[in-house]
């Protein structure tokens, strides 16, 4: 079915591939076992299981019993969240950037009151804004490493100095209320080198379908001294925070995305790059830069995004002239497309309606070559031109 297609929405999801389904195979039916069972055969897969978690702990420079395995990032995030439990939600502060995903929106709604972090024009996170607008009852700041929709990479490591600094100052005046960090790195992590160590978070999340790896797969990272309330409660797995038999097959997938893709993760940014770069070459040749805008800053963005814009025109009816046409690709995030909604991002970063109704979020990776990418750029000219002349944008050539 891949051949019948050009996808450029990698940023949704990405298929599982080849290796790692290869790897989750045997754990279907051979190595069924449940993990807590006390006989050798489940002892067994028990033990690589925790290999497994293991392998994607390292990858992050973590510890195995730092992990929570999830049903995805948004469970994670959730998780994440429940450290406010812990105070009076009338009290708790929560800072986000104002384009974070659906999940964290939600997930801050259940915790206290939401304060939103400014993002400017080029698509990162405001500092200045964010160290104005953290007070003395801020509690948790939330801050994604690179978007989902622009790609734009976010100071992560700046903004934790910011709340280093703010706990410190607290500190010193005898107020010991913590300011924990949470960043959600799923669109990150594949391209980016993430260290929670060398990121400064206190809780990161990840998410497996991202990165070639099964669906509803995730963990939430959290350091040693954050207590978190679990969200669903039963046999005590997963250090009592996430009880359920264990997703045996899925977290062994993982181990094995996560692994490849630290391993290739030089050579395939480099290769998105090219396609990048062709993408571009293309849309520049073909449009002038008043009917043409490229969004977020290019010098720190992730290869794989490419988001643009062109004004006037109804981006949707563009996809469905792509689709037609054997190209599949988005407007903005998948969940804000699904809704029928406009962007948040893209307003939060100052773009028109006009902008953003017009704006288009072409994401790359495995499935992508130079030739196919040749081939969707220019069917996508193509129809963008058709359309500008329909509604008279642009004279019939």
């Amino acid at each position: 079915m891949q051949n019948d297609f050009i996808y450029l929405d990698h940023a949704a999801t990405t298929p599982v591939s080849e290796s790692v389904l290869s790897a989750m195979m045997p754990y279907f039916s051979e190595k069924f076992f449940n993990p807590s069972a006390p006989y050798f055969p489940a002892l067994q897969v028990r033990r690589e299981y925790e290999e497994a978690k293991n392998e994607i702990a390292k990858s992050i420079g973590a510890k195995s019993d730092e992990l929570v395995m999830t049903a995805g990032a948004t469970e994670s995030i959730n998780l994440a969240f429940s450290v406010l439990a812990n105070f009076a939600e009338e009290s708790n502060e929560i800072l986000i950037a104002s384009f974070e995903h659906h999940s964290v929106l939600e997930a801050a709604k259940k915790y206290g009151k939401i304060k939103f972090i400014n993002v400017k024009r080029n698509g990162e996170i405001d500092l200045e804004d964010l160290k104005n607008k953290i007070s003395s009852n801020t509690k948790l700041v939330s801050v994604m490493l690179a978007n989902n929709e622009t790609g734009v990479i976010q100071p992560i490591t700046k903004i934790a100095e910011i709340i280093k600094k703010e706990q410190s100052q607290r500190v010193a005046k005898g107020d010991f209320t913590p300011i924990f960090f949470h960043s959600d790195a799923s669109q990150g992590i594949g391209q980016l080198d993430v260290s929670v160590g060398r990121l400064g978070v206190d809780m990161l999340t990840i998410n497996a379908g991202k990165i070639y790896g099964p669906k509803q797969t995730g963990l939430l990272w959290a350091s040693r001294n954050i207590e978190l309330l679990p969200q669903i409660v039963g046999g005590g797995q997963e250090r009592g925070l996430r009880s359920g038999t264990e997703n045996v097959p899925s977290v062994i997938g993982f181990a094995r995305a996560i692994t490849i893709a630290q391993k290739h993760r030089k050579k395939e940014v480099a290769r998105l790059k090219e396609l990048k770069d062709i993408s571009v070459s293309i849309l520049k040749n073909n449009f002038t830069d008043d009917e043409l805008i490229f969004i977020g800053n290019h010098k720190k963005q992730l290869n794989s995004h490419l988001s643009i814009s062109f004004p006037g025109i109804d981006a949707e009816r563009i996809i469905f002239s792509l689709e037609a046409k054997g190209v599949l690709i988005a407007t903005g995030s998948a969940c804000a497309a699904n809704k029928g909604t406009r962007s948040k991002t893209l307003l939060s970063m100052g773009l028109t309606d006009k902008e953003a109704d017009g704006s288009l979020r072409i994401s790359m990776g495995k499935l992508n070559n130079p030739e196919n990418i040749h081939r969707a750029i220019n069917i996508l000219a193509e129809e963008v031109n058709k359309e500008m002349e329909r509604i008279g944008l642009r004279s019939h050539k």
